[in-house]
């Protein structure tokens, strides 16, 4: 195959077949009159044949050239094309979120019913991970999380800050009636939740007995220990035992009868969710919209979280 022309004297060439002008040419590709013409005669050189004829006072291209000329401007268009498929595809209607799995799970997907009726155009990528996304990779990305990770993406909002309480199964509490007061829970089988080593301000059984109790608690008796809270949850309702319960993610459990609130106390988490996002995210107008909409919805649901008792 013989080796290709410098990729910037095919461009000024294609502009000046197309436009005509040296003059032009220049304007276009914002360069000088002078830069067009060295790379037309390094084309020239490069083909070692003459591309350009005087035309009265203008140049033109020979009859050789003007089918080179066609051909080249097809690859041109192509280049435009893929570029049209870039652009596109950034601007695509998939919105991609990140989401801890519970937060999803339990807080997220049952509010996205409304989002989706009000852009029925877009579609929603949902990843439900626990590991923290690399913050100077989250291009067209969501990520919802918790703590002090949230300050550490480019740009990021607090959502809410979320409390806890101890809650169980209906059936659960029929059979240790004495789990509606401190003392008596303390004594009875306790599911934990523990988010792992990057998380480390999430409260556990110990934070709430030793908000409730006047000295430190008995040793506490914890049947299982679940890495996500969801699933704590889940335990609780099949009466595995009682479970420290985030509002936000046990509500709809608790409407439902599947958990019963053993205490109207509160212990708040220490730190809020985020939303965050990265340098490019918002580009998309479906990633506007959604972000739009997120803090219009999450200002009923934080007056929710300071009232609910």
């Amino acid at each position: 195959m013989a080796q290709l022309p410098p990729l910037r004297a095919l461009q000024i060439f294609e502009a000046f077949g197309r436009l005509g002008t040296v003059h032009a040419t220049a304007q276009e590709l914002n360069v000088t009159p002078g830069a067009v013409s060295q790379q037309l005669r390094l084309l020239e050189d490069h083909l070692e044949m003459v591309l350009l004829v005087k035309d009265g006072r203008r140049a033109a291209l020979t009859p050789v050239a003007r089918g080179y000329h066609e051909l080249i401007a097809q690859g041109f268009g192509r280049f435009a094309l893929a570029q049209d498929y870039i652009v596109e595809h950034r601007l695509a209607q998939e919105l991609t979120i990140s989401c801890l799995p519970t937060l999803l799970q339990r807080w997220l997907n049952p509010l996205l019913p409304a989002f989706q009726l009000a852009t029925s155009d877009s579609s929603l990528r949902l990843i439900a991970q626990d590991l923290e996304p690399d913050s100077h990779m989250l291009e067209h990305t969501f990520r919802l999380t918790y703590g002090e990770v949230g300050r550490r993406y480019t740009h990021s909002r607090v959502l809410f800050t979320d409390f806890c309480f101890p809650a169980a199964s209906p059936e659960f509490l029929a059979r240790h009636p004495e789990a509606l007061t401190p003392e008596g829970l303390a004594r009875l089988p306790l599911i934990g939740i523990d988010w792992g080593a990057q998380y480390t301000t999430e409260p556990h059984w110990r934070d709430w007995f030793l908000s409730q109790l006047a000295t430190e608690p008995p040793p506490l008796r914890h049947v299982a220990v679940y890495s996500a809270s969801g699933m704590g949850l889940e335990a609780a309702a099949a009466g595995q035992g009682a479970v420290l319960a985030q509002w936000s993610f046990a509500r709809d459990d608790l409407a439902a009868g599947r958990l019963v609130r053993l205490s109207q106390d509160r212990l708040y988490l220490p730190d809020p969710y985020f939303v965050c996002w990265g340098q490019t995210t918002l580009n998309q107008p479906v990633a506007r919209h959604f972000l739009d909409w997120l803090m219009q919805i999450i200002k009923p649901i934080r007056e929710q979280t300071r009232q609910q008792n």
